[in-house]
């Protein structure tokens, strides 16, 4: 039988995109999990009912047989829902950054507001799997990472550990992300009028998703900067990393670094020396796709990493998570 899946959130991007790889999923079917209660019924068309729907209450999800929730909701929402499923049995995976850094404290600074489940942050796994695959199958309250972080971190994080960066000359991440990446809450930052035709930089030097990286990659805050930047365009992110390479004497040995980090990873995909991706190459995919330029004689270094915001930066990740928690292959449904 199906394993149920709930999913709160259901109506905003990631969670819209939840439904869809969990209905297609041949081990899973998804559940709409209510949570607000002033929430307009959605308009299908007539005799197309959709999931199951369900409200948000941890011992009726219990009850229905539901293993893991996806909580595709605000930092405050999931701080709220998440230690009353997890009392009832239930495996949650979080979509946003309520549980991502590891103590009250951070949180406090990045996010500017106080952490309401401190004691769950020491038990919360962080989802990244091509590095903490062994963590994330015995988790029980699941991290899933930024969608900014997780290509960040995948570019740089095998360089900063092999020791080919020259830290002292810091690293330069200029991140641009669609539109989906900042929820569906309308706001006039995100509307047509503003959006379209248009290309502007937020959050500079302060941007919530910079201590992901700094954590899980191993850099000082003065060692690393960070600009987000939202484009015209629905969804995909598109990361250029600068910075001074040492002790490599051409692009293949940066490269070589890579293919030694992710030779047995499924949804990390590398690209030829001197050859960058573009955001047609993951659209609508779980994968990462990384390739770098390096100039030996000035030691200058540039890397592009490509993901979906809503698939491996999002929702594709934590069913890559799930398949992982629950001993399912780990490319079941997103390949």
């Amino acid at each position: 039988m199906a394993m149920l899946a709930g999913i709160v959130g259901f109506r905003g991007y990631s969670g819209v995109e939840l439904q869809k790889i969990l209905a297609a999923h041949p081990r899973t079917a998804p559940v709409l999990l209510e949570h607000r209660a002033d929430s307009a019924p959605e308009v299908r068309p007539l005799g197309h009912e959709g999931p199951r729907r369900l409200p948000c209450q941890a011992d009726e999800v219990a009850k229905a047989g539901i293993e893991v929730v996806f909580l595709a909701t605000p930092p405050e929402v999931s701080m709220d829902l998440a230690p009353a499923l997890l009392e009832q049995g239930v495996r949650v995976v979080d979509l946003s950054g309520a549980f991502r850094l590891r103590t009250a404290e951070r949180y406090r600074h990045w996010y500017k507001e106080e952490h309401t489940q401190p004691e769950l942050l020491a038990s919360a796994v962080y989802g990244l799997p091509e590095f903490y695959r062994e963590q994330v199958k015995g988790a029980r309250l699941l991290s899933n990472p930024g969608c900014y972080p997780t290509a960040a971190n995948l570019a740089i994080r095998p360089l900063v550990a092999a020791g080919v960066v020259d830290r002292a000359a810091g690293v330069v991440c200029d991140a641009k992300s669609g539109v989906s990446g900042a929820g569906r809450k309308p706001s006039l930052k995100t509307s047509f009028c503003e959006v379209t035709a248009n290309f502007s930089a937020y959050s500079i030097l302060n941007h919530r998703h910079v201590p992901e990286v700094l954590l899980n990659s191993d850099l000082k805050e003065r060692e690393f900067s960070f600009t987000a930047q939202l484009i015209p365009i629905d969804r995909g992110i598109l990361e250029t990393v600068y910075f001074r390479a040492q002790g490599a004497a051409s692009a293949g040995d940066l490269l070589d670094v890579y293919r030694k980090a992710y030779r047995d990873e499924p949804f990390v995909r590398l690209y030829p020396a001197g050859s960058v991706p573009d955001l047609h190459a993951v659209a609508r995919t779980n994968f990462c796709d990384i390739g770098l330029r390096y100039d030996a004689a000035t030691g200058r270094a540039v890397v592009v990493a490509c993901i979906d915001n809503l698939g491996k930066g999002a929702a594709g990740q934590a069913v890559q998570n799930m398949n992982l928690m629950f001993g399912f292959g780990e490319t079941e449904g997103l390949l």
